[in-house]
């Protein structure tokens, strides 16, 4: 990747190439659907639109996330803005209903987007923070602040999206009383631990139900509050000692596979 004239939004001196290397990160793509789903109305958008609800499809459908992250992590620019172009018109097109406000609203509206957005960037943060990747609360808030151009490739304005682990702060607590348990995140719980992978990755069944559960104890004490669930004094450092070991155990294996175009343009 070093040869390459065009990095895209990041590049290898950045903080979002490190922590994005690493095979942890998986926890906290786990985390980010966990924390994502307690916004009802964004959780009912998903699994009124989505595959990853359909066991047949939901496989391809997590890859095709996957490969986007990537994508948008080292994509060149022209294949960011390409990645960007077609997410954001799927969600153009796409609608949901809301029970709770009798009301059909599109996928793109700025508030959903902004959720999922500080869901995800706060999971990466807080898993890389806690593992060892990003070694000072300093890189902590320069990734959440690069990663304001992630926001901008599927519609956000840089202006809204946080810029700092502090800003992450003030916008879950504005959010929380909007945040609740609805049905459809309990049904997405429920299928996490039971993801249809395809035959020859089966091996993988026997370790996600741990890996689920670290990412599930890995949200903030008030998302594991929402989801019922009680919080032990030792969590936090358990948590975190377990990630440690996660991080170091998986840091002799090969860097994660890149998508095909991405890998082909290196």
């Amino acid at each position: 990747m070093a040869a390459r004239k065009d990095h895209g939004l990041f590049g290898p001196g950045s903080v979002t190439w490190q922590v994005h290397g690493e095979h942890v990160m998986w926890v906290a793509g786990v985390r980010a659907l966990y924390l994502q789903a307690l916004y009802p109305r964004v959780m009912r958008g998903t699994f009124q639109n989505s595959a990853l609800f359909d066991r047949k499809k939901a496989w391809a459908r997590f890859l095709r996330t996957t490969d986007f992250v990537a994508m948008r992590t080292y994509g060149s620019t022209a294949q960011v803005k390409e990645a960007g172009r077609r997410v954001r018109a799927i969600h153009a097109n796409l609608t949901g209903y809301d029970p709770d406000t009798d009301e059909t609203f599109r996928l793109d509206e700025p508030e959903g987007l902004l959720w999922v957005h500080c869901g995800e960037i706060d999971s990466y943060v807080d898993i890389a923070r806690r593992a060892g990747i990003l070694g000072s609360d300093e890189e902590a808030d320069a990734y959440v602040s690069e990663s304001r151009r992630a926001a901008e490739v599927v519609g956000i304005k840089r202006a809204d999206a946080p810029a700092s682990r502090a800003d992450l702060a003030d916008y879950f607590a504005m959010m929380r009383p909007k945040l609740y348990l609805c049905d459809e995140a309990r049904q997405g719980m429920l299928n996490s631990f039971n993801p249809p992978f395809p035959f020859r990755l089966a091996p993988l069944r026997l370790v996600v139900p741990s890996l689920n559960t670290l990412a599930f104890m890995a949200l903030p004490r008030w998302a594991r509050r929402i989801f019922g669930v009680p919080t032990l004094p030792t969590t936090e450092l358990s948590v975190t000692l377990s990630l440690r070991a996660v991080h170091q155990a998986t840091s002799l294996l090969p860097p994660p596979p890149l998508p095909v175009a991405v890998a082909g343009a290196a």
